[in-house]
């Protein structure tokens, strides 16, 4: 399993037997830890997504007096878990020491690569069905129940939290308490073997002031902050000019997806036009069922339009002729692509609707 910037992890596929146990085990303690598991955190949690995250974040920056967001990233999260502290803090719910050690045996099973085992001594085995549960638990003994406690503290400003797995945003109404909490954080977060990313980590002006605040020091448009695949930018109503979060595609991982479906489109170069458009609109598909927020309509049809002349580009490296009329090409778009639409509702809209069926 390959990171963003190129590194490879190694993935720990359990055997089918302990899959089986692993998913039971999960259901168990599932059921224990829903009820503890405080209501910022939305990462790998049933009846939660990565939109209603992004939903819970932008009606936080759009309603609070937040001023700075700290996007906080963690380094080789899922690959430093200690194992110590984290049946230490299974034990404060967990009597049954039979599932203690099977637990312990999941952590420590390691890796098989070219025929070598290696064994484990940190982190969570990616590819195993209880490890973002783990990760979720370790997670909430750190940073959950301190940055709870830590934001209702005596002289805070109005601070909002919002985290998924281990992509963390925290908003702030002033820089002091910002720059506190990050230095408290790094030491927090010491004391359990994890570190922050200093490189990715960061504190940036964002909000409804922070345009024109920037204006008067002479600096530029509000700096930007990514969290779960979109780059969040200060923007502001069309109708009436109030504030808001405009949310695109990050360029980056945009790039990277077409440069994918560029390889597999030269792979498919000589297969049936018919085979290729209907794998083409799958993977369109998938894309935008996640992408399609409001705000980001441009980037979906730029994506779209990529993939299409990617798509004739091949389609005309099949002769050395190289002819294949756009006439034709047409009827294969609108047969096999999805036009570019916006599929999500408003943030603000979906975050009432989940509330108020909560409240039911």
């Amino acid at each position: 399993m390959g990171f963003p910037d190129g590194r490879q992890r190694p993935l720990g596929i359990a055997s089918l037997e302990d899959k089986l146990v692993q998913q039971a085990v999960r259901w168990v303690l599932q059921c224990i830890y829903e009820q503890d598991f405080l209501g910022f955190s939305y990462g790998f949690r049933p009846g939660r997504s990565p939109h209603q995250a992004l939903d819970a974040l932008s009606v936080a920056l759009t309603k609070s007096t937040v001023r700075w967001v700290l996007d906080v990233d963690l380094e080789s999260f899922f690959d430093l878990i200690d194992h110590s502290w984290l049946v230490k803090f299974l034990e404060h719910r967990i009597a049954d020491r039979r599932i203690l050690r099977l637990i312990r045996k999941w952590l420590c099973a390691g890796i098989i690569e070219e025929g070598v085992r290696s064994s484990s001594i940190e982190g969570t085995p990616q590819g195993s069905g209880i490890s973002p549960l783990l990760a979720n638990v370790f997670l909430h003994y750190v940073f959950d129940h301190w940055i709870h406690w830590w934001r209702q503290q005596p002289g805070r400003g109005d601070i909002v939290v919002v985290h998924y797995a281990d992509d963390m945003v925290i908003g702030f109404e002033r820089e002091t308490d910002a720059n506190r909490c990050l230095d408290e954080l790094h030491q927090r977060l010491a004391k359990f073997g994890l570190k922050l990313n200093d490189a990715k980590t960061r504190l940036v002006e964002f909000g409804p002031f922070a345009a024109a605040l920037r204006r008067q020091h002479g600096q530029r448009r509000p700096e930007t902050f990514n969290f779960l695949g979109f780059t969040h930018q200060c923007s502001v109503t069309r109708t009436h000019g109030w504030f808001t979060v405009r949310r695109i595609s990050i360029a980056q991982r945009m790039r990277a997806k077409l440069a994918a479906i560029k390889l597999e489109l030269r792979k498919r170069r000589h297969a049936d036009p018919g085979e290729t458009g209907r794998w083409l609109g799958q993977v369109v598909r998938g894309w935008m069922n996640y992408h399609a927020v409001p705000g980001n309509l441009d980037r979906i049809k730029q994506f779209i339009d990529c993939v299409s002349r990617q798509w004739l580009h091949q389609l005309r490296r099949r002769s050395q002729r190289g002819r294949y009329p756009w006439i034709r090409m047409q009827r294969l778009l609108r047969r096999y692509l999805p036009s570019p639409t916006v599929t999500h509702p408003y943030p603000n809209k979906r975050f009432r609707a989940r509330l108020a069926a909560r409240a039911v």
